[in-house]
């Protein structure tokens, strides 16, 4: 038995008894309070569920809305169930069909219930159709529609972003090390498109998107996205993730695709889970485990009328750092080198009250309060960096953020002359506050403090939208006219930094032989080490609208043959107007296969982060002070250097697949795609002044402005992706027995088509978006990405396994030589056990064999002798760590429990 295995056995049953003796309370408790429902019942119902075919469905969860009276049905669909409330509302669900509501009559013992196939979101379209006639196995384009309550009893990610990462193959998401902002943010992407080209709904409204621009070494790099990470998946009943262009219908961002998150709904008993785990560590002495995650969530719904409620969620997460320092013999570029630590509580509510027979009012939000701490590179004690009277040993700056977001939508939908109306507004804001600790400004030598306020960026954005929408059945066999109109205003702001966190000083205090001598500065980098402050200079307060009007067609042509069109056009305050169509079809050619295909045209307008974001630090040049900045796409600089305004990014979409069924429980679909991408926004490499490389004209433009350094923001990128996404899916029952597996991959190839710069910067394509940065794009999304599922359930007992393929990447390191990631597989598992009617625990292991991505060495040879290793090939990562965030991650095993709860 190895040494890792035996940490595994030793951390469950040293760590998991102190968890375990309080479950053994609560089941006490639990034991308490579990009286048979017949001693308080009021009525006896029973039954038979079926689906439209007349065949029985098994495994039905059937309960009373608002209680814990629950049953299942058997293997020929009836079921029994004891019901307590005076006007009881059975709810009848299963997976992969419609969830139904009935409410009983005075006495009503029985009721048989036909169950439709497909999902529908309860009065709020099906994500991609306007239509409230459609379910989601009807529409024209692929959309995975992801159980986030099923998915998070059986696996040990705690976020959005990871749970995602590895439940839907086209979805990617690394936790970042070393990369600022981006450390406390992942970026994610869809098919390896940009984070900010994906589209994020709550309930169908758009999501404000975070304020932070991802800068520094990362995916997205030069782009903003969505913190999904701000929504718990307590609150979230399922997400689906429209797999196609839908710009036309919604807007900007929506070029790789939609993500809808959809909250939970209804009256509910009160849910309590409870989750703890921790990583395995990797060369760390007298520590077998880091990371430790601890997260509490509650969830409860109250019920308002008939059909209202307030469904209400609470979520605490906390977790600590990981480190994993390089193997033995290798440099060291930083002795922290892992997650940022993190200590984040939420709030999330969902709610309706119905105001007639045909309306209701409607609103939902929450707040989301996030501090996170990341270690920045190592600064050693003999840095020029350091003052070592203060770290006598160096120091790892700390940068900590301080986050808040929140968010408020509410609206009205109602019937206006036969049509379905949705008026609404949705406002969000998202604050980014960055400090520095465990550090110091070298210029201010031993005056200098060791804990900066370095300031942030807000992004704040209100959308007010209508939505008309109304069904002709007596046109062709059934169209559905959707249209309406939105208006929408951003605000971007940065805000400076107390002054030491930017300031270079006019000296240093130098400490020798205990005696303080006061240098000149020249030379000493300024501000606080690990992230310098933003400056008053680099103060904005920008803002933006923006008005879009659409239109919607869905045509049933024939009952086999559906069709569907749409249009948006969108105008700008800043940058112009734009109009997108798209067109879409299915048919079905029997009843258990049809073909589907769809082509469009999107864009993305420039976020206001890519045109006003900028930072400055300075550097001394022969006594001289000189700016290096990210300058805005509006400064005199980029003007000097002809770069243009930023527009929008344009795109062309098309896919074509089909749907499949055979037998009782397997499902297939296929989808290929193709999405050109012109005049992607890009943040270019660095001009230097003192680069020989440039031309004398640039190097000119830029010493006349004082600026050593400069990077900006520009169209300049083409990309064009394809692919093609399978799902194969199979679900049975065997008796007491179920059964689902479930088979699904992305095959993904994008390439850089052109790099364009303008008539004064020809021939500096490597400047604009060199190799590196090229690398960095095309390994947003591995070639390919297979995820193998198995879920087995036996009474109250519940296993699932699970393994996913990372297919290999490659990235370009600092010496410009290829690394190569191999292609590598994690596995999960977990059991699961419902130990009593209000009690159940899981146990598990996310990278059950505790992978790390593979790096392959270059072939490069630093000291000339074959015989030795070329450490550098190994360590120059973008991260200053043994890996670069790719595939699997690089915190290795991880070991988690949970224990749920219904009161």
């Amino acid at each position: 038995m190895n040494t890792a295995l035996l940490s595994a056995i030793f951390f469950y049953f040293h760590y998991f008894d102190l968890f375990m003796q309080h479950i053994y309370t609560l089941l006490f408790l639990c034991s308490l309070v579990f009286i048979s429902p017949h001693l308080l019942g009021q009525g006896n119902l029973s039954g038979k569920v079926a689906d439209e075919s007349g065949n029985a469905l098994i495994g039905v969860s059937i309960y009373e809305r608002g209680t814990l009276n629950g049953a299942v049905t058997n293997l020929e669909g009836q079921y029994s169930l004891t019901y307590k409330g005076t006007k009881p509302v059975i709810v009848f669900s299963y997976i992969g069909y419609q969830t139904q509501e009935i409410s009983l009559a005075v006495g009503q013992n029985s009721l048989d219930v036909v169950l439709k196939e497909g999902v529908t979101l309860n009065n709020v379209e099906i994500v991609g159709s306007r239509s409230l006639n459609r379910s989601s196995t009807e529409t024209p384009v692929a959309i995975d529609i992801i159980d986030v309550r099923d998915v998070t009893n059986d696996v040990g990610q705690l976020d959005i972003h990871q749970l995602l990462q590895y439940a839907a193959p086209s979805f990617n998401a690394n936790r970042q090390s070393g990369s600022d902002g981006s450390d406390h943010i992942d970026p994610a992407t869809i098919r390896g498109l940009g984070p900010d080209q994906t589209l994020v709904l709550l309930n169908g409204k758009r999501r404000h998107q975070s304020s932070l621009i991802n800068v520094y070494g990362t995916r997205g790099r030069g782009n903003t996205g969505t913190d999904l990470n701000t929504i718990p998946a307590a609150a979230i009943e399922r997400i689906e993730i429209l797999r196609d262009g839908a710009a036309a219908q919604y807007g900007s961002d929506a070029i790789a695709g939609v993500m809808n998150i959809v909250l939970k709904t209804g009256a509910s008993p009160l849910s309590l889970n409870v989750n703890a785990g921790a990583h395995q560590t990797r060369n760390v002495p007298d520590k077998s485990f880091d990371g430790f995650n601890t997260q509490i969530n509650a969830n409860y719904g109250i019920g308002i009328g008939e059909k209202g409620y307030v469904n209400l969620t609470a979520d605490y997460w906390m977790r600590n750092h990981t480190n994993r320092p390089a193997d033995a013999g290798l440099p060291v570029y930083r002795r922290q080198f892992g997650d940022a630590s993190l200590d984040q509580f939420t709030t999330m509510f969902n709610a309706r009250i119905d105001l007639g027979e045909n309306s209701h009012f409607y609103s939902f939000g929450g707040y989301n309060q996030r501090s996170a701490d990341a270690y920045a590179w190592t600064r050693f004690a003999d840095s020029d960096r350091n003052i070592p009277a203060i770290y006598p040993n160096g120091f790892d700056p700390i940068i900590r953020s301080v986050i808040s977001d929140k968010s408020l939508s509410a609206g009205i939908r109602t019937r206006l002359a036969h049509w379905d109306a949705d008026f609404n507004n949705t406002f969000g804001i998202n604050r980014f506050g960055f400090f520095v600790d465990s550090t110091l400004n070298r210029s201010l030598g031993m005056a200098t403090p060791t804990r900066f306020d370095a300031g942030g960026f807000q992004f704040s954005q209100n959308t007010t939208g209508l939505t008309l929408s109304h069904y002709y059945d007596s046109v062709l066999k059934g169209t559905n006219v959707a249209m309406g109109a939105e208006y929408r205003i951003d605000n971007y702001q940065i805000f400076a930094g107390e002054e030491a966190s930017w300031r270079n000083y006019g000296f240093i205090d130098t400490v020798v032989n205990g005696v303080v001598t006061t240098l000149d500065k020249m030379g000493v980098a300024g501000g606080s080490q690990g992230f310098p402050g933003f400056r008053p200079a680099n103060e904005v307060n920008e803002t933006r609208s923006n008005l879009g009007i659409f239109l919607d067609f869905e045509f049933n042509i024939t009952d086999r043959w559906m069709l569907g069109l749409a249009g948006r056009y969108e105008t700008y305050s800043d940058f112009g107007s734009t109009f997108n169509p798209k067109i879409a079809t299915r048919y079905e050619i029997s009843k258990n296969f049809a073909l589907r295909a769809s082509a469009s045209t999107g864009f993305r307008a420039p976020s206001l982060a890519q045109v006003y974001y900028n930072s400055v630090f300075t550097n001394v040049i022969q006594g001289v002070p000189i700016d290096a900045l990210i300058a805005t796409n509006q400064s005199n600089v980029t003007r000097a250097l002809g770069i243009p305004a930023l527009t929008e990014e344009s795109s062309r979409n098309a896919a074509a697949g089909f749907t499949l069924k055979l037998g009782k429980g397997f499902t297939a679909t296929v989808d290929g795609y193709f999405i050109d991408v012109k005049d992607r926004i890009v943040l270019t490499g660095s001009f230097d002044a003192t680069d020989e490389g440039l031309p004398q004209s640039v190097r000119d433009a830029l010493n006349e402005l004082k600026v050593g350094v400069a990077q900006f923001f520009t169209n300049a990128v083409d990309t064009r992706t394809k692919g093609i996404d399978v799902v194969l899916s199979y679900s049975r029952h065997f008796g007491e027995h179920r059964l689902r597996t479930s088979l699904a991959g992305n095959f993904n190839q994008m390439e850089v088509l052109e790099v364009k710069t303008n008539e004064q910067l020809a021939g500096l394509e490597d400047y604009y978006f060199g190799p590196r940065e090229k690398a960095f794009l095309l390994a947003s999304a591995p070639p390919s990405k297979i995820n193998l599922t198995i879920d087995y359930k036996y009474r109250k007992l519940n296993v699932n396994a699970r393994a996913v393929r990372f297919g290999g990447v490659t990235l370009i390191d600092w010496y410009d030589t290829e690394d190569k990631y191999a292609a590598a597989t994690v596995f999960d598992l977990s059991v699961g056990y419902e130990i009593c009617k209000y009690f159940g625990i899981t146990l598990g292991a996310s990278n059950l064999l505790d992978a790390y991505p593979n790096k392959t060495d270059a072939s490069v040879d630093d000291d000339g002798d074959p015989s030795t290793p070329d450490y550098h090939t190994v360590m120059e990562t973008e991260g200053g760590g043994m890996w670069d965030p790719v595939q699997m991650g690089m915190n290795g095993r991880y070991l988690f429990a949970r224990a749920s709860f219904k009161l």
